[in-house]
């Protein structure tokens, strides 16, 4: 699932979905991130200028959530997608976020073969630090979800089940950057 409703608000009001990086729109680039990372089907949560997203960035072959409540933060977002995924039968959800460019398929596909069950709980690791992308197993979206509020998204879960979490290092095939300021435009290409 791939988190992308972000109005940019420290960007200017830019949403992070159509940033360019490598020529094309950055939703476009996390999408293919998961799918060469073996994930499908894909699932995109849209937001701030979700008509325009659908409109410039090639969206074909996923299922697209759009979040009237994206001004909440990233918390709302997660718990629309869940929702969605809720009744489809998967057995787990891998979440990336839509302004991390530096996360590799490479990387997608390691914390995705750390599941286990729908009970899995499994992140990325960055020098021993938890980061994204993220695995839940399906057992856990209700409470993800009911604890997913504000830019918080499941932080608070996370920290509360700190025990039961799988990290799976990936400092070696990706960067955990954000793209949150204009600053940090310069990672893109």
């Amino acid at each position: 699932m791939l988190l992308a409703a972000g109005g940019g608000r420290r960007l200017g009001g830019r949403p992070k979905a159509l940033l360019e990086h490598r020529g094309r729109p950055l939703v476009e680039h996390a999408l293919r991130t998961l799918r060469n990372g073996g994930c499908g089907p894909v699932h995109v949560v849209l937001g701030a200028a979700a008509e325009k997203v659908r409109t410039r960035a090639d969206l074909s072959g996923c299922m697209v959530t759009v979040n009237p409540q994206w001004p909440e933060g990233m918390g709302s977002s997660l718990r629309a997608g869940l929702g969605a995924l809720a009744g489809t039968g998967a057995d787990a959800a891998l979440v990336l976020l839509v302004d991390q460019p530096g996360i590799s398929a490479q990387a997608v596909a390691r914390v995705r073969s750390a599941y286990r069950s729908r009970a899995s709980l499994a992140a990325a690791s960055y020098d021993g630090e938890r980061g994204h992308p993220v695995l839940f197993g399906a057992e856990r979206w209700a409470d993800v979800a009911a604890g997913a509020v504000g830019d918080q998204g499941a932080r608070a879960y996370l920290r509360a089940h700190r025990d039961a979490i799988t990290l799976v290092e990936c400092s070696d095939v990706a960067e955990a950057y954000d793209i949150d300021t204009v600053e940090d435009l310069t990672h893109l290409e």
